[in-house]
């Protein structure tokens, strides 16, 4: 039979075997109830036409290949994932799902991530009660306590957040999966670590993450470990608090100070990088320069003023005034203000500067003490009453001290108050100005002459005089004179008869005769004797007696008047020392006339 018999055309048989043969091939490799590759090769308003190399094309919603947006994310070329899920349809065509396989993938994956310890990819959705709800490509279950490595407050910042995570549980059939992220972060974490331990040692350079602030310092985060970050060492100025300097989250560059590589403790600090500012204030702060700074805070003592970043000095609250006595710095300067100070002194070793603030204006002092000479008289009130003296008003801000010595020649103050109060007007001799201790002395007895300069005239030695009894001590009697002027009549020189006790004999209040035998006007005593007074009289009378016998003719004792005024002689020293106020007579000697 020849050709046209057959109607087949030469190697026609061979070219429908190898057409058969590829389509039995493709019907054997794509199978229901697989996830199969396949092509896009129509796209419509409703429809993803896909070939999976079957002997019909497979349609699937175009809603499978949207995005949340609502955005197609396929076209005609793309190669695709599908589920072959029936060889016929309703209009005769295969059935195939993108959603089932895309399901089934991501169960796989899950599946695999927690045979293998690796992570899955999902982003945080929402919290719920005890967690998270999280999209891994199914809905999973993200513990709080699986959130971070550390316990946080603010988890409303987790949501939203892409990441990996690790597989605790799951179960397939009933869709739930409990997942991790803090397992990766520790694995991580712990990697870091290994890395950062090599290189860790005093004086390297790091940089890491401020975690955690805290009122001593700052937790940063070196990459698998942390290091604190002292308050003390973020800077060479003054800090109150590390929230002035970091802020959670900063990147920052530290120097490791100390590293403790059994306890894994590491000390970091932000200072260190850069160069100590004191290292030069001795030469840039010369003692007397002025210079401006600005007033960081406040104390009850003084005020702190930097200079410059890292270097402070202390204005005292007693450098503030010349004359004003200051309650409180605020009163004079206020923090943030720039002010003009003086150099008063520098200790870089113990890292001090001394301010002052009133030494760039005039002293008042020197306008003074050229203005009130020695000598000279003030007239002022009385502004403040003391146990030692009255203060009295210069000036404004000056105020002159009368020392309660000083308020009166002989009356005996037992304190000020007793004759001037606040507010008096008073006139006051001017005595001295101290200028450097900033003292302005003042006398009131100074205005009138002193009346012990004219004592000795008025009680010469071997006068009689009379006064009250003041006070008795064991040593003698004190007698008032007049008014603060006292004498004492020891106890040896109370009567020509030995006196143990001088009590016995006065009390104050009585009323005595003595007579003056020393008078001391620099040391302010005058010694009176009763026992002299007494030898005195009885010579007085003896010498009356002879005269009067004398003149009569019958007796003559001038002899025994000699001798009597002989004896007197000889006792005068030893009583004169007696009332100056030296011991009484030795035990067992006579105190009488001998």
């Amino acid at each position: 039979m020849d050709q046209k018999e057959t109607g087949k055309v030469p190697g026609a048989a061979a070219g429908g075997d190898d057409f058969e043969t590829l389509f039995e091939e493709s019907m054997r490799s794509v199978k229901p109830g697989e996830v199969v590759k396949g092509r896009v090769v129509g796209v419509t308003a409703t429809h993803v036409m896909i070939d999976v190399g079957y002997k019909s094309e497979g349609q699937i919603p175009l809603q499978e290949f949207l995005d949340r947006g609502g955005n197609v994310q396929v076209k005609v070329g793309d190669e695709v994932d599908v589920f072959f899920d029936s060889s016929e349809g309703e209009n005769g065509g295969i059935v195939l799902s993108r959603q089932r396989a895309e399901n089934i993938k991501v169960w796989e994956d899950i599946e695999k991530a927690y045979r293998e310890g690796s992570g899955v990819e999902g982003v945080i959705l929402a919290k719920v009660k005890g967690g998270f709800k999280v999209d891994v490509g199914v809905p999973g279950f993200l513990p709080g306590s699986h959130v971070d490595v550390r316990p946080t407050r603010n988890l409303d910042k987790f949501v939203g957040a892409r990441d990996r995570f690790a597989v605790l549980k799951y179960n397939r059939p009933r869709g739930n999966v409990v997942v991790s992220r803090r397992v990766l972060l520790e694995k991580e974490r712990e990697v870091l670590k290994k890395e950062i331990l090599k290189v860790l040692e005093e004086g390297v350079i790091l940089e890491g993450t401020v975690k955690n602030i805290t009122s001593y310092g700052a937790f940063v985060d070196l990459g698998g470990i942390d290091g604190i970050l002292h308050i003390s060492d973020m800077s060479w100025g003054r800090i109150n608090h590390p929230s002035e300097v970091v802020k959670v989250g900063d990147r920052i560059k530290v120097a490791v100070l100390r590293f403790d590589a059994e306890r894994e403790r590491i000390s970091l600090g932000m200072k260190q990088i850069s160069p100590d500012p004191w290292g030069s204030v001795a030469e840039k702060y010369a003692v007397g320069a002025r210079v401006q700074g600005k007033v960081l805070s406040l104390m009850d003592y003084g005020a702190f003023v930097e200079l410059e970043k890292g270097v402070e000095g202390l204005i005292h609250i007693s450098e503030m005034s010349w004359t004003k006595k200051i309650s409180h710095p605020s009163k004079v300067v206020q923090v943030g203000e720039t002010v003009e100070v003086m150099i008063l002194n520098v200790d870089p070793n113990h890292r001090r500067i001394s301010l002052g603030l009133k030494q760039v204006l005039p002293n008042p002092w020197d306008q003074v003490k050229e203005k009130y000479a020695v000598g000279s008289v003030i007239q002022g009130p009385v502004r403040n009453v003391t146990d030692f003296g009255v203060f009295v008003g210069v000036e404004e801000g000056i105020d002159g001290l009368v020392h309660v010595s000083d308020l009166h020649w002989t009356k005996k103050v037992k304190h000020p108050s007793e004759l001037y109060k606040k507010g008096d007007m008073v006139e006051a001799k001017v005595l001295g100005v101290d200028v450097q201790n900033e003292r302005f002395s003042l006398g009131i007895k100074q205005l009138t002459a002193d009346p012990w300069k004219v004592i000795a005239e008025r009680y010469p030695v071997g006068s009689k005089v009379r006064g009250e009894v003041t006070s008795v001590p064991d040593f003698g009697v004190f007698v008032r004179l007049e008014e603060g002027v006292e004498g004492l009549i020891h106890v040896s020189q109370l009567s020509t008869e030995r006196v143990e006790k001088p009590s016995s004999l006065f009390k104050a209040g009585d009323s005595v005769e003595a007579e003056v035998i020393h008078v001391d006007p620099q040391e302010r005593k005058i010694g009176l004797s009763i026992r002299a007074l007494k030898k005195t009289e009885e010579r007085q009378e003896m010498e009356k007696y002879l005269k009067k016998e004398k003149e009569g003719g019958r007796f003559s004792f001038e002899s025994i008047l000699n001798e009597e005024l002989r004896l007197d002689r000889d006792e005068e020293p030893s009583s004169r020392a007696q009332a100056e106020g030296a011991l009484p007579p030795e035990k067992g000697k006579s105190s009488g006339n001998g």
